[in-house]
């Protein structure tokens, strides 16, 4: 079973939140049902922690449960992991409405604004 959080965190590796903050930009079909939330941590903790290369996705928990995508690519300057990117996609609207309530408990467990492009 999923664990519950009061705070909303992301994980890349199990029971250790990741404390880099990411830039997390959105795109949607034009019809809204479908989509895709692209995170890029720049320089995470879980680049320091991993030892074997075993970070296998991004996981998001919340009150509601967790969200899960094993989309996850790691970007290196000079042979240097140096930043993660990972991708969560959405297949209906209630997927996306469930995104976005993370999102704002996410932004909000972490002092940090949503802006509307």
């Amino acid at each position: 079973m999923a664990e519950l959080k009061k705070n909303a965190t992301i994980r890349f590796l199990e029971g250790i939140d990741e404390t880099s903050i990411p830039e997390i930009r959105l795109t949607r079909s034009r019809d809204g049902r479908t989509g895709q939330a692209f995170f890029t941590f720049e320089e995470p903790q879980a680049l320091s922690a991993v030892k074997d290369g075993s970070i296998q996705g991004m996981s998001m928990f919340d009150e509601e449960g967790e969200l899960k995508t094993r989309e996850v690519k790691a970007r290196f300057v000079n042979g240097t992991p140096s930043a993660l990117e990972a991708t969560y996609v959405w297949k209906s609207e209630s997927d996306f409405q469930r995104f976005m309530r993370f999102a704002k408990r996410y932004a909000s467990s972490n002092g940090m604004g949503y802006s509307e492009k």
